[in-house]
């Protein structure tokens, strides 16, 4: 309303400029219009002229409504407020309401108003404010219009919602939920990163200096943050490691990859030995060779020869590498937020396996062996799918398939347009500073002689 104002006040004062200038012009080369007569024509020409050629203000919309001639009053449902009491206020006969209430039924039941929800008014531009429209928004999208005339009409509709473009960089001093919301960035992100990264990092065990950025999609409407899209594109930095990922659609195939096209969704290996055979499977109720009692066996063992090589069926980290009662010398590793896999019976470890190690698929964690309660040389490995044993020969894991070579040519173009987005969004300074103030800080390039 007000930018509508300012144009028609401006529009006002430029026009009889734009008539003087212009009849000074006319006359000075044109001595013939001196006669008054002439002159009044000339004037209403130009007038009518210039006022055809300065376009109508654009009208003020809302809800699709035109409310150029309407007062508009927006506010929220208050605890325990009907209907009744909002519309009585602005000279709505409760007849008229009870009419809405009846006709509303099938499209919005007006008594599922609840607190909290925004609604406007749109009235009468006098004394009277009388309500000629009613909006009520149950939704951050969705609104219901009732039009209050003798014959109610009802209908519903939607903002419309953008999807904007946003980007972030944090470094991390307690958790990357805490580093996103002392930044005012959407919380959500942690799962959205936490999927992204799935196969890679366990975003819930971050430490303390760890830096990521984002480039993904933020979910708006009427220029407000309502939700959060697709992660474009991130960076993830631990010490001198750095974790890429780029979504990516080839025809059809929707995924993320590193900078080299691998996918990162990174299925299981087959089996944890290259060479063996299953000696027994699992099962809810097995006879123990050992104990020689029936009791659940939530594992599948591979007879081995002793010191056969087993490896890490995933990326993950190790939670466990310990000697563990029956289960002998044991590795647990934990490879994301829904897997986590077991072996046992292990003669020895794997070099520098340890609890906290972080170990790539088909790393060497330990060698067949018969530690524990065991009949000979095997290995007993186990699955946990959201912390529940599951038999890990009926596992579907995802797929696992790089950029094909179709694709390669264009996914590169597409990968290093977004790398070069994230290198130009910096890192907080502050936070940084921060984040390295809380950890054990090291006194670097000092000259020996000043200590």
């Amino acid at each position: 309303m007000k930018s509508n104002l300012s144009l028609t006040k401006l529009s006002a004062l430029i026009i009889p400029i734009v008539v003087v200038i212009a009849i000074y012009q006319l006359f000075s080369s044109h001595p013939e219009y001196s006669s008054p007569q002439v002159a009044s024509q000339v004037i209403d020409s130009l007038q009518n002229d210039t006022l055809e050629a300065i376009p109508p203000p654009e009208p003020k919309m809302l809800f699709g409504l035109n409310v150029d001639s309407l007062q508009v009053v927006e506010a929220t449902v208050e605890p325990n407020q009907f209907l009744s009491q909002i519309l009585t206020q602005y000279n709505v006969s409760l007849g008229l309401i009870d009419k809405l209430a009846k006709a509303s039924r099938e499209v919005f039941d007006v008594r599922k108003i609840r607190a909290n929800r925004n609604y406007t008014v749109l009235c009468s531009n006098d004394s009277l404010n009388t309500a000629r429209y009613f909006i009520y928004e149950p939704s951050r999208v969705d609104f219901v219009v009732y039009e209050l005339s003798d014959s109610i009409r009802i209908s519903t509709g939607q903002h419309p919602v953008d999807t904007v473009t946003q980007t972030f960089a944090g470094v991390i001093d307690y958790s990357i939920y805490q580093t996103l919301s002392d930044a005012d960035a959407p919380t959500e992100l942690v799962n959205e990163l936490s999927e992204v990264y799935a196969w890679q990092i366990d975003l819930f065990k971050v430490q303390k200096g760890d830096k990521f950025k984002m480039i993904y999609e933020e979910v708006q409407i009427k220029g407000e943050r309502v939700g959060v899209g697709r992660i474009k594109a991130a960076q993830f930095e631990r010490g001198e490691e750095e974790f890429y990922a780029f979504y990516y659609d080839q025809g059809g195939k929707e995924d993320y990859f590193d900078e080299k096209g691998n996918s990162l969704r990174k299925a299981f290996l087959k089996a944890p030995l290259k060479y063996s055979r299953i000696s027994s499977r699992f099962s809810h109720s097995r006879l123990h060779p050992v104990l020689k009692i029936r009791r659940p066996h939530h594992g599948i063992d591979y007879a081995a020869p002793r010191g056969t090589p087993v490896r890490a069926v995933g990326d993950g980290m190790i939670t466990k590498a310990n000697y563990s009662g029956g289960a002998g010398n044991y590795v647990k590793i934990r490879h994301n937020n829904t897997y986590t896999t077991g072996y046992m019976h292990l003669s020895k470890y794997g070099k520098d396996i340890r609890v906290g190690k972080y170990v790539k698929q088909g790393d060497i964690i330990g060698y067949v062996g018969s530690t524990g309660i065991s009949t000979g040389p095997h290995l007993d490995y186990r699955v946990w799918k959201d912390g529940k044993a599951v038999d890990a020969l009926k596992i579907e894991m995802p797929p696992s398939e790089p950029i094909s070579e179709e694709h390669r040519e264009t996914y590169e173009a597409h990968m290093k347009g977004l790398m070069e987005q994230l290198f130009e969004v910096p890192y907080p300074e502050r936070q940084f500073i921060l984040a390295n103030a809380k950890t054990s800080l090291k006194v670097v390039n000092v000259d020996e002689r000043l200590l």
